[in-house]
Order: C-alpha cells, then structure tokens, then sequence
C-alpha cells in the first residue's frame, strides 16, 4: 500500500536548482571533420566498445587530448531544454582512474533531452549501457532515491520500468526495484547475470536481453533477497 503523504512531502519539495555545466576547454567532438591523427586513440577505443559513427554524432561523443580531463572520451548530458548539466571523462588509455566526471551535482537526468516518457524506460548503470539499449537512462552509478529527479519524473511520467544494472550491483537493484514497486510501477528486471554489462553487448543482443525480462513484485524480490542471504 503507497503512503500518499509520504508521496506529497516527496513531489511537493522545492527542485534544486542545477546549473548549466561547461564542457571542457579542450573537448573535440568527434564527430566532426578534420580531426588530428592524435584522435586515433580515442575513435578505436570508440570501435572496441562497439559504438558507430551515427552513435558519435548523435550523443556528442568528443574527447580531450590536453588539460584536466587528458586523453579520456567526453559523454556529455543535456536537460529536457538542451542545456548541457553533466558530463562523463572515461579514460581510453588505461589510466588506473577510469572515470574522472566533474564536481557538480548527480542530480540530473542524463540526457532528458534524448528520452521518450511516453515509452518505457530503462535505468542503466552508465553512459556506454545506455548507449546500447534504446530509451534508457544510466543513473551514474548504481543507487537512486526517492528524492532524485530521475526518480520523481519516472513516477510522474511513465508506469513501466526496466532495471538494468549489472549483476554485481544486485542488492542495490533491489533496492531500486522495491521503491519504484512501491509507488506502484511495472518492474521489469533485465537478467545480466552472464554477461559483463549491457555496454559490452551489441545493440541487437541488448534489445533481446531486454525482451526477456521478466516481471518482478513484492514477492519474488523477497526471493531473490532471500537466496543472495543463503549463499
């Protein structure tokens, strides 16, 4: 049963206000003509993950040879107006810290601009997931609370989710899982369990993974809570 107070002290709480977030300096996008022969690197790290040149143009996709974010592909996000409010710099040259985002607020959602509320959505872990599975946002990790935009916009706009975080973060799904249940939303959790993450599939095999998701409620996430605990 849904605690309607609970909901309104929830939704009737004052948005914060997010600014706009400046790109890097050094950003290239890499979808435009003339790059230098040092973009290479980053366009073939692009090619490995599977990404095409369509994906490049129509996310953004750039990168930074010098500067604080150095050698590492720049995922930009824009708000439902087209502002840009954050950014991804994922190393593409082995760097031991793999992600290196600016020190703004998570509380966005990630390209909002991109996203189709009256279809279903997909919550993802990061950009590269929900680059491979269509109408999908990543929540930048692998936690999301109740006060967060993404949350309360997936509340108020659309009644059927689907959860595709990666296996290793199952406890926090069900976390997810079990706040979205209690507000009443169609749960649809996507089997990730044999693969590394939804990024290291192709668009196609993303979109099967998807097909198959099966329905969760109240009583299988007890379940399944219930099995991880017996292990």
């Amino acid at each position: 049963e849904i605690d309607f107070s609970t909901m309104d002290l929830i939704f009737n709480k004052p948005e914060e206000k997010i600014p706009s977030v400046n790109l890097p300096p050094e950003y290239i996008c890499l979808g435009k003509k003339g790059l230098p022969p040092a973009a290479n690197e980053a366009v073939s790290y692009l090619w490995s993950r599977g990404l095409s040149r369509r994906d490049i143009l129509y996310y953004k996709i750039g990168f930074c040879l010098t500067g604080k974010y150095k050698k590492r592909i720049i995922i930009p996000s824009f708000d439902d107006e087209g502002a840009c409010n954050y950014f991804t710099a994922r190393s593409y040259n082995g760097n031991w810290l793999t992600y290196k985002n600016p020190p703004v607020s998570k509380n966005i959602i990630f390209n909002d601009l991109l996203i189709n509320w009256d279809e279903p959505i997909t919550l993802v872990e990061g950009p590269f997931d929900s680059i491979k599975v269509n109408n999908s946002i990543p929540i930048l990790g692998s936690t999301l609370k109740e006060t967060t935009k993404l949350f309360k916009k997936i509340v108020e706009k659309q009644n059927k989710v689907f959860i595709g975080l990666d296996d290793d973060a199952l406890s926090k799904s069900i976390k997810i899982i079990t706040s979205l249940l209690e507000y009443g939303l169609d749960v649809y959790k996507i089997n990730t369990s044999n693969i590394e993450d939804l990024g290291s599939l192709t668009k196609t095999e993303a979109e099967i993974l998807k097909q198959s998701a099966s329905q969760v409620n109240l009583q299988s996430i007890f379940n399944i809570y219930w099995s991880m605990n017996e292990l």
